[in-house]
């Protein structure tokens, strides 16, 4: 990686540091230098440029926004780069509320709703091109030549549909500004800086939970987007399943990268870090230390989604015999958590309280674990009722998806986890099993086993639609899946 042009001398460092320029140049710059660097460029600009597939779908959710909130200034900014380490930076994802209502990635930005008349006027605050005449484009550490070519605000404007602002002049503006302001917080210091006084914490978190909100029901876009990032996690798994013998010549490591190379040639990135858990390692729930022996015999529980590059994701799990065979244990477990999330997928439907699906999975599992003799001489019903299956189901069986794995995170709870699904609403159908391997309340054949399927359900009209059905389920079919992959 290149070093940022930085002064010649030790000297000269400190007396002038990178940042600072010395009648508009760096030091070590010399002024013929400069003056060359300004003129010989033709000009780049993009003309004719047609609106983002989704500028229709953002202008509907930014109408809504403006109707629950009249009068009312409403600041969303996107984010900063957070450095890495030193002088590098993580690969920056655009906050979920400002690409939900833009359709912009792009770092810095702010969209400002100004109350005008009965509704709002929209405003996107963004970074214009680079300056060639201060030398910006070459000097700054996120000019043009370092980082690439950003929209002119012209382009964007034709892109997004939002007239366009540079956002350097926003934080004056805002301090500036009068009447009542709502601001999306913690993801932009600088912006907040400038509405210290004019917010409030209880009117921002007002302002957030709306619009996670907004999101439990889904658009065409959206769904769209959320079936293009199902269809890629499928093409990821089969990735992963013809180069499991490389895994196990090396580690869970190569079925992350594995993965992780389909994310980024069909999408944006992973959706979340991936869970590569092989053997006993498939009972930790959140295990991305992917660092563990892939061993034959073993199952390895894959956890993964891609996220497409209008940032939606996917999430599926599968469990997959490693050698492409179940044990007879295996298989017994992995039919029980399947059975369960057949009930829960069957409880997704329009009218269904958000609550049946997971109460579904959780007796089908509770029956099993019961008929096992693993929970004594109890009932069903008094296993429930005292939630002793959740020794081994551990976590909820689902939860909503969109631009977020865990979408809509802040939404009310009378909204979510108390409310009722309608056409639109995506969620996961999760079950699962899992025998610790230190657990001496079960056979110690079932030590190390965890068992979690789960899929990406759409509710419709009619009842449901399985976005990941590309990938199969039942064990059976699972079986012949993976050897027709790897032969």
């Amino acid at each position: 990686m290149s070093d940022a042009l930085i002064p010649e001398t030790p000297e000269e460092a400190e007396a002038e540091p990178i940042k600072q320029r010395k009648n508009g140049l760096y030091p070590g710059i010399s002024d013929e230098l400069a003056e060359n660097m300004k003129s010989g460029w033709a000009d780049t600009e993009l003309h004719g440029l047609e609106p983002i597939a989704q500028a229709s779908h953002t202008a509907a959710r930014r109408a809504a926004l403006s109707a629950r909130f009249p009068g009312e200034r409403l600041v969303v900014p996107a984010g900063n780069l957070k450095t890495r380490s030193n002088d590098t930076e993580y690969a920056f994802r655009a906050s979920t509320e400002y690409a939900y209502l833009t359709g912009d990635l792009t770092q810095d930005g702010v969209l400002v709703l100004e109350p005008a008349g009965d509704g709002h006027e929209a405003t996107v605050y963004l970074l214009p091109r680079s300056d060639r005449e201060n030398g910006e484009f070459w000097l700054d550490g996120q000019g043009e030549l370092w980082v690439g070519r950003r929209h002119s605000l012209t382009e964007a404007e034709q892109l997004l549909g939002i007239p366009a602002k540079d956002v350097r002049e926003l934080p004056a503006a805002l301090a500036e500004a009068t009447g009542p302001v709502r601001n999306v917080r913690g993801h932009d210091a600088g912006i907040e800086a400038s509405l210290t006084d004019k917010v409030t914490a209880e009117r921002d978190e007002e302002l957030r939970v709306f619009l996670s909100e907004a999101r439990l029901v889904k658009d065409a876009f959206e769904i769209a987007e959320l079936q293009k990032a199902c269809d890629a996690t499928a093409r990821g798994f089969e990735d992963v399943v013809k180069v499991l013998d490389k895994a196990e010549a090396t580690s869970e490591r190569y079925i992350e990268g594995t993965f992780f190379l389909r994310a980024r040639v069909d999408g944006n990135d992973i959706g979340y870090g991936s869970i590569c858990a092989a053997g006993p390692h498939a009972t930790t729930l959140h295990w991305v230390r992917n660092d563990g022996a892939v061993r034959a015999g073993e199952l390895l529980l894959l956890d993964a989604g891609v996220e497409t590059n209008e940032l939606y994701t996917a999430d599926v799990t599968r469990t997959l015999p490693i050698n492409g065979t179940f044990t007879p244990l295996q298989r017994k477990i992995y039919d029980a958590v399947y059975e369960a999330q057949e009930a829960g997928i069957a409880a997704v439907k329009p009218g269904a309280a958000f609550r049946d699906f997971h109460d579904a999975a959780q007796r089908v599992l509770a029956e099993k674990l019961v008929e096992w003799g693993l929970l004594g001489d109890l009932t069903v019903e008094k296993v429930l009722e005292l939630g002793l299956q959740r020794r081994w189901t551990l976590h909820g069986t689902g939860h909503m998806l969109g631009m977020d794995v865990h979408d809509c995170a802040v939404a009310r709870t009378e909204a979510y986890v108390d409310g009722i699904l309608e056409p639109g609403v995506c969620l996961t159908v999760e079950p699962g099993l899992y025998f610790q391997a230190d657990d001496l309340t079960v056979p110690e054949e079932y030590r190390g086993i965890g068992v979690r399927i789960e899929d990406d359900i759409l509710v419709t009209a009619d009842g449901n639609r399985n976005l990941s059905a590309a990938l199969p389920r039942r064990a059976d079919e699972v079986e012949a899946w993976m050897a027709g992959l790897k032969g």
